[in-house]
């Protein structure tokens, strides 16, 4: 960002801090973890975590929760296969994007919290890292981190990047300001061969964008990954080895109940069809059994399985298992996709085999999305009634379902070699 606009974004930020901390001040009460060495959101470290960080021309890569921590992590240590000299610091802005990086702390890895944007907070942190080069992932560009790093001399990339249509149309009204941002950064790594045109259109150089597909989605181009066999727990509860599963998979409070009143209609028709809830937080299994229950039917808990009346639905109240129970689906459908909260992964039910169904709110995974829906590959729903049409559209046809896994399959290889090809561009433009 250049002269006048950074000045302008420094007015602005502290001013908008301002008005957004009552309500940090209360998640941070109400949230313990919101503490969790709160300095260093500050640029304050202790001294064990300075002489680790400070000077040592560490690269800096910055990810902003769990997901993106997972992209870094695997990028990491790709990098770190390739140059075994390389030492990194791992930023990110939640604490259970925190907890997952301290998981992987060693000598060459030290994860820190995110510093504010706000000028002499990021000024300290990057003056005392150093950085030897700073690595964003996917979204979190922030301009005054990315200017001083720049200002010591670091290279600076995005990789990954997503450009969901809600950030596009942010940064379209902002491109004044936008457009200098991104162009400061030396590289972009985008995912799919469609997002060229839309960055260019945002103001950001040609020669600064490169197609390197998802790092996200680099696994699923590839063969599934060894998976539990869970048929013997549907066998448990009577579940016959033909018969028809509809899964709901990272689903959100409303989807359930949803598809239990979809599931309902369809068994008058299907008496062997068999619902499984995989609820994003496991922590909702009662008020997911009490909602089940309302609507007359009988629960099996994955915790529990002590049901003495056969199950009209599995409930999943476990974290981990859910891409392995995508193998026992007939079809998927996407949670967090029909309340607004962005939507879950599609390529792991595409990978196991399983046709996928979506609500309108994909953003999270946009670029997937739009190629999937381009091919055909899925199906995109917008309200309860149209879901019934979609599970029983496929219920009924074996052939239409595996044309459409076939083709999602075919969209997820534009990201096989995803890692390698970042990697490869990282130490041309970023470490050279």
């Amino acid at each position: 960002m250049i002269g006048p606009l950074r000045l302008l974004y420094n007015i602005i930020f502290p001013v908008a801090v301002l008005l957004m901390l009552p309500s940090f001040l209360v998640r941070m009460i109400s949230r313990g973890k919101y503490r969790h060495k709160f300095g260093q959101r500050f640029g304050i470290y202790s001294a064990g975590v300075r002489e680790k960080i400070a000077g040592t021309g560490r690269v800096w890569v910055h990810a902003v929760s769990v997901g993106e921590v997972n992209i870094a992590l695997k990028l990491i240590q790709a990098l770190r296969d390739a140059d075994s000299s390389l030492a990194f610091v791992l930023s990110t802005t939640t604490s259970t994007g925190f907890k997952l990086a301290a998981s992987r702390k060693s000598t060459w890895l030290e994860p820190i919290y995110n510093p504010l944007d706000f000028l002499p907070v990021a000024r300290r942190a990057v003056h005392l890292i150093k950085p030897r080069a700073l690595i964003l992932v996917e979204a979190e560009v922030w301009p005054n981190v990315v200017c001083e790093a720049r200002r010591l001399g670091a290279k600076a990339v995005l990789v990954n990047a997503r450009l969901s249509p809600r950030s596009e149309k942010r940064f379209r009204d902002a491109r004044m300001i936008a457009a200098p941002l991104f162009n400061q950064l030396d590289a972009l790594c985008l995912q799919e061969p469609e997002d060229v045109a839309r960055w260019i259109s945002l103001g950001v150089k040609r020669e600064k964008l490169h197609v390197t597909g998802s790092i996200k989605f680099d696994d699923s181009a590839n063969a599934p990954r060894p998976a539990r066999n869970f048929r013997p727990v549907l066998d448990s509860l009577g579940v016959a080895a033909d018969a028809p599963v509809l899964l709901g998979g990272s689903t959100f409070d409303g989807e359930e109940e949803i598809l239990a009143r979809v599931f309902l209609e369809l068994r008058k028709s299907r008496p062997d069809l068999f619902l499984i809830l995989v609820p994003r937080h496991q922590e909702r299994g009662d008020s997911v059994v009490n909602q089940m229950e309302r609507l007359g039917l009988n629960v099996a808990r994955r915790t529990r399985m002590e049901t003495s009346l056969k199950p009209d639905v599995l409930l999943v109240d476990t974290t981990g298992e859910l891409a392995s129970w995508y193998l026992c689906a007939t079809v998927v459908f996407i949670g967090k996709s029909l309340c607004d909260h962005g939507g879950q992964n599609p390529a792991e039910p595409i990978t196991a085999g399983a046709p996928v169904i979506f609500g309108p709110h994909m953003r999270n995974f946009a670029s997937l999305v739009q190629g999937l829906l381009r091919t055909q590959a899925a199906i995109e729903i917008h309200d309860e009634a149209s879901l019934k049409v979609a599970v029983e559209s496929l219920l009924s046809s074996p052939e239409t379902r595996a044309a459409m896994v076939e083709r999602g399959v075919q969209c997820l290889e534009v990201h096989r070699g995803a890692t390698a090809r970042t990697v490869s561009l990282l130490r041309e433009h970023a470490f050279s």
